[in-house]
């Protein structure tokens, strides 16, 4: 079995091993970019001869199959880091790969503009080397929005398609407060010679163009998320009218029914204020949520909300349900907190879209027994969880517990 040694070039020399490899290998393997750079290195001019050029890596996977030698494939940086080396270690026997990585682009770009990176988020927006077989990315730039309001900051490897400008253009798309306090930093050909760091706002980067490749960081002001809990918000710092708000104890409790995924569509049938939406779409930047709600001065609610606490990943559906849920993406929950006496239908619709997990809140024996039968009908698995609120109150010096009207969580999960 012929091994292959994956070398990271870019930032620093080659050390004792890297080089004995590359002296002894048979082939050395490299993109057109990747032979520009090891072109300065001291070892070129003795193996010059052994590199072969390959820009496809669908190609030069093909050449690896085919070889019996022992292979030095160049690598950018760590190949690790949404680089190659995921796709060498999927596609070849794990005993025949060894990888010896150099910095990573990511740690060379924080290194230079002098920023902690222990709590960033990275993210790679790098459609793959082929413009015809862009691959699926985690995100897309317009997750970035929300992904902000959860991460102070987020290192980004771009490509052609998602570059630095357009990534500014998506940020100014969305009225965001946090922006007048929004770092962006664009570093270009890191390592190269002429590499170059440009800072900016969002404005100023969307009306320039940069060389590739490049690394875009955004740093925001971090004092208000220092405040304001990840989970956890208090009726208090809601907008909502009055009396209409799921009450944060039965929310909590709600919401740990769900079970949300990080990333998928997430119904809020009779959303209300939005507090659970708000609450599941700020935990979970990659949700797609739909706040659902009828009525006017509600929707008015919910749109203030998603301002105050800057979750852009929520969109708010006005209307009735079910007639305005055909047309929305398949969930994978749903959430029905008011139903206005069509409960039987929105879950009939609910099905009819393939959701697995539902939970709905009922304040009334006659919602939970309608609940319980429409969810075992449907072929659910229905389960009920009572809960029983009291609150301390200071009545003539001294405290007392009043309670509030106990609401019934009704959770349908289809197993199979």
């Amino acid at each position: 079995m012929n091994k292959l040694y994956v070398i990271g070039i870019g930032y620093r020399p080659l050390d004792k091993r890297a080089r004995e490899i590359i002296y002894n290998s048979d082939v050395i393997l490299a993109s057109t970019r990747l032979f520009e750079i090891f072109e300065r290195y001291d070892e070129f001019k003795e193996v010059k001869e052994k590199i072969r050029i390959i820009d496809n890596v669908y190609e030069t996977l093909d050449f690896i199959r085919s070889q019996t030698t022992s292979i030095a494939l160049l690598a950018s940086g760590d190949p690790l880091f949404f680089g190659i080396g995921r796709m060498l270690l999927e596609e070849f026997d794990k005993d025949r790969v060894e990888i010896l990585p150099d910095l990573s682009s990511i740690q060379v770009a924080f290194s230079r503009i002098k920023e902690l990176w222990g709590d960033a988020l990275f993210i790679s927006l790098h459609g793959g080397p082929d413009p015809d077989k862009r691959r699926k990315l985690e995100y897309e730039i317009s997750d970035i929005p929300s992904l902000l309001e959860r991460y102070p900051k987020i290192g980004i490897l771009t490509d052609r398609v998602n570059n630095p400008a357009v990534i500014a253009k998506q940020l100014l798309l969305i009225s965001h407060p946090s922006l007048s306090n929004l770092r962006m930093y664009v570093c270009e050909k890191l390592g190269y010679p002429d590499e170059n760091l440009t800072e900016g706002t969002p404005e100023t980067i969307a009306k320039m163009s940069f060389s590739d490749p490049n690394i875009v960081v955004l740093i925001r002001d971090d004092k208000k998320s220092s405040i304001i809990p990840c989970f956890g918000l208090s009726e208090d710092m809601i907008q909502y009218s009055k009396g209409l708000i799921t009450k944060d104890e039965v929310r909590a409790i709600t919401i740990h029914k769900l079970q949300l995924p990080q990333k998928g569509v997430f119904w809020d049938v009779g959303a209300g204020s939005g507090s659970v939406s708000i609450e599941a779409a700020r935990m979970n930047p990659g949700l797609r949520v739909f706040a659902i709600e009828r009525d006017n001065e509600q929707v008015k609610n919910i749109k203030e909300n998603i301002k105050r606490f800057e979750v852009f990943n929520i969109e708010v559906i006005k209307g009735e349900a079910p007639g305005v849920l055909d047309s929305l993406p398949a969930p994978d929950r749903v959430f029905i907190g008011g139903s206005g006496k069509r409960l039987k239908d929105i879950i009939n619709l609910s099905v009819k879209k393939g959701v697995k997990l539902m939970v709905v809140n009922a304040t009334t024996i006659e919602t939970l027994n309608d609940a319980l039968k429409f969810l075992e009908k449907n072929g659910f698995d229905a389960n009920v969880c009572e809960v029983s609120i009291s609150r301390s109150k200071i009545i003539n010096q001294k405290r007392h517990m009043s309670a509030h009207n106990p609401v019934f969580i009704i959770i349908g999960e289809k197993t199979s």
